[in-house]
């Protein structure tokens, strides 16, 4: 939610209590923080490192409690920062023209190799500006897909030539097969099968890299098919699973599992979380695995198993992976314009804080990035802004403002400036 609108939720949620009603919220804004009256902060982290109940109380006695992440942030003992120096570029991208729904006749203009927001209340025009007209017009500008069926505007030019590829990262999942996990999206699992078809026991007994997938037959379980759990499909209610009576979840067979590497087999290397997996490479010298793991550890999801289905992955930590698999290919001269919408979705302030780490690590490596996004610890590390606005359906489409952070705070016109000066 946009901060006027989160306003607007406040007021709600306090009329619900009013009236008899008890509200729970699971959530990360320190706005409704600062109205609820009783917070529970689980932690201290993620994953196999959380799980406990830091504190329990009235906000104003979390400062007391030094272990929580969430005490750190409100106290400013952690921060997210403020760049010291906005990129600029003289590569740019000029869209002239714009038509579409509440978008009338507007000219947009933004940097590349920088991070550009777009910002603005809900309804706007922000989902509509990047998906139906900048994404597929620079897609047709590039020749990655098929001309365009409808031109939602006039002329569209880039002063660059190195932009060659446009990657939207969504929060879908990262696969569509249960088997599907991280260690398989960012391409790790293939160096992990080939260390264990290369041990001495799987030469001699002439097991190949595909014995140690659980995507075809060889070393996969044949009762569950590599899936370590049977599904009951119910007609009425949600599916039942259950775990594989033959291999015990543990997806492979028997004679696979006595192939070990230092004392691990294969369902115990992906049983591992990312963190410990990067601890166990590291001591054993596997550089190339700890190299492509790392980026997973930096976009906050170092508590998430290597082995981990995507099914049961959130749509944040999907939209991350799809962010780490980026970051393990390193430099290419080919760059890329990533768009993300509203990444921070779910986030608390040490993942915002990680995610903003990425980011800058993609425009190091020479790429650009466009977020729509209400975050306001993001709006204030952006090197740009496009506040659309002034607020959504008839009442929006229009630029309320283009330009920095230091300037956007000076902008009568745009609502989104209002809540950003007590940020800067």
């Amino acid at each position: 939610l946009h901060s006027k609108d989160t306003e607007r939720l406040i007021k709600i949620l306090k009329r619900l209590r009013d009236i008899g009603n008890t509200v729970i919220i699971v959530e990360h804004d320190q706005e409704i923080m600062e109205k609820a009256n009783q917070i529970i902060d689980i932690g201290p982290e993620a994953g196999i490192n959380g799980g406990n109940i830091v504190f329990q109380g009235p906000l104003k006695d979390i400062y007391r409690e030094q272990e929580s992440l969430t005490t750190k942030y409100l106290s400013g003992k952690l921060e997210i920062k403020v760049p010291k120096n906005r990129r600029r570029s003289k590569e740019k991208i000029l869209i002239t023209g714009i038509n579409k729904y509440n978008l009338q006749d507007i000219t947009i203009e933004f940097p590349l190799n920088t991070l550009t927001l777009i910002t603005g209340m809900s309804g706007s025009g922000k989902s509509t500006l990047v998906r139906d007209i900048i994404k597929p017009a620079l897609e047709h500008h590039l020749e990655i897909n098929s001309p365009l069926n409808n031109k939602y505007y006039e002329s569209l030019k880039i002063n660059s030539r190195n932009l060659k590829k446009i990657e939207f990262i969504n929060q879908n999942p990262i696969g569509r097969s249960s088997r599907s996990n991280p260690a398989t999206y960012i391409k790790v699992y293939d160096d992990i099968r080939k260390l264990f078809a290369s041990q001495h026991l799987s030469i001699s007994r002439n097991y190949k890299i595909g014995f140690f997938s659980f995507n075809v037959d060889g070393g996969r379980c044949e009762h569950c098919k590599g899936e370590g759990e049977s599904v009951i499909e119910m007609q009425f209610m949600a599916d039942v699973h259950l775990e594989c009576e033959n291999c015990k979840g543990k997806r492979f067979k028997k004679e696979i599992l006595e192939i070990t590497f230092n004392k691990k087999n294969i369902s115990q290397i992906l049983d591992l979380s990312v963190n410990e997996a990067i601890d166990f490479f590291t001591v054993n010298n596997e550089n190339n695995i700890v190299n492509k793991l790392k980026p997973l550890k930096d976009v906050g999801l170092g508590y998430v198993k290597i082995g981990q289905s995507s099914s049961t992955l959130s749509g944040g930590e999907a939209q991350r992976i799809k962010l780490a698999s980026f970051l393990v290919k390193g430099e290419t001269n080919e760059k890329t314009l990533f768009i993300f919408d509203e990444p921070t979705t779910g986030l608390h302030f040490h993942d915002v804080n990680k995610l903003l780490n990425s980011f800058y690590s993609l425009i190091d490596k020479g790429h650009s990035i466009i977020c729509i996004e209400h975050n306001l610890d993001v709006i204030k590390c952006a090197d740009w802004i496009i506040d659309l606005g002034p607020r959504g359906g008839y009442n929006g489409g229009k630029i309320m403002f283009e330009g920095d952070p230091e300037e956007m705070i000076k902008s009568k016109k745009s609502i989104t400036a209002r809540y950003l000066k007590e940020k800067l």
